[in-house]
């Protein structure tokens, strides 16, 4: 049987690394994508150590045609790519009033439209076969919405209407091609530290934190998945139910915890080093400085919820609510 080919964007650190040692395992030879070539580098020669054949090319999602040049590169010198995971993403973090519509645009280019192009050249590869898995991440319901966070949010958001829309085309052209979101919680990754940072203070995770290795369990279970989308842990079903049920409540609670939640007590030493525009120089694995919070693979509340298990959750606990509702309107009218 031949080896199948995975590409993965953003492989130089964090998920995307993470998530190509985990492909790596299951078989598959694996093309690194992303800006730092020398981490590409560290990757790739991680990957050599297992006997995982791959593929080193340096670019910026957010150049349309270097992706789709990059497919076509990949298609001759692995083969076939069956798995594409769009893991590249960059963001600028503080309220919208302080942002800069340039640095909002990038954020969007390279989230957004890098996904959206990572996900058009596997297309176009993928529909010469009939067949495929397309990754891309999602922020886990309890993160939409924080303040802070419009344009990871706002790019996230487009991100998924996109995914929304080509899920029925591929359906009507009768494409085996599978679309899936993994949605995801806060992951200890190197990106709280080298993020545009507007806030003066130190960014922390927004909890439950979980291990990068978690995240790429999920990519890895997202590309044999028939589910449109997995999650982690089960506080995505109760937070998408508050989200619904009482949007007011969650928004006041945003507003007076989740400024605190995000920062880091002490004040930032002056402007870091941000990979908005370009990549921050150095060497940086998949884990970030939060490893002691995190909850990893062994622990207990580390589930993965794929999207039908997900819809039953929320059915039961909409139904429990509305029930509860019901109860409460009895009870008052006869008092």
């Amino acid at each position: 049987m031949p080896t199948q080919i995975a590409v993965i964007t953003g492989a130089g650190a964090g998920i995307g690394r993470a998530a190509a040692r985990a492909l790596g395992r299951a078989g598959f030879d694996i093309a690194l994508l992303g800006r730092n070539e020398d981490r590409l580098k560290e990757t790739a020669e991680n990957l050599a150590k297992h006997s995982v054949r791959s593929l080193v090319i340096p670019l910026d999602v957010s150049d349309a045609k270097a992706v789709q040049d990059a497919a076509e590169r990949i298609e001759t010198e692995l083969g076939p790519i069956s798995v594409w995971a769009n893991c590249a993403g960059a963001t600028v973090v503080g309220q919208v009033a302080a942002l800069s519509a340039d640095d909002i645009r990038r954020a969007t280019e390279v989230t957004y439209l890098g996904s959206v192009n990572g996900t058009l050249a596997a297309l176009g590869v993928m529909r010469r076969r009939g067949q495929g898995a397309i990754i891309n991440l999602d922020l886990a319901p309890n993160l939409r919405g924080m303040p802070l966070q419009a344009a990871e949010n706002g790019a996230r958001s487009a991100l998924r209407g996109f995914c929304e829309s080509l899920r029925p085309e591929l359906l009507h052209d009768a494409d085996n091609i599978r679309v899936v979101m993994v949605d995801l919680p806060a992951i200890n990754t190197p990106h709280y530290g080298w993020t545009r940072n507007l806030t003066g203070k130190r960014l922390k995770p927004v909890g439950p934190v979980y291990e990068p290795e978690v995240a790429a369990e999920a990519i890895y279970r997202a590309a044999f998945s028939t589910s449109r989308s997995i999650s982690i842990g089960a506080t995505n079903s109760f937070a998408a139910l508050w989200h619904m049920v009482a949007p007011g409540c969650r928004e006041a609670r945003l507003a007076e915890k989740g400024y605190k939640a995000q920062m880091e007590h002490d004040w930032a030493e002056g402007q870091q080093p941000d990979d908005l525009y370009k990549s921050v120089p150095g060497s940086f694995g998949a884990q970030g400085p939060f490893d002691e919070h995190s909850r990893r693979l062994d622990s207990p509340l580390t589930f993965f919820v794929p999207s039908s298990l997900r819809a039953g959750i929320f059915g039961a606990l909409t139904a429990m609510g509305l029930t509860a509702l019901m109860a409460h309107i009895r009870n008052c009218r006869k008092s």
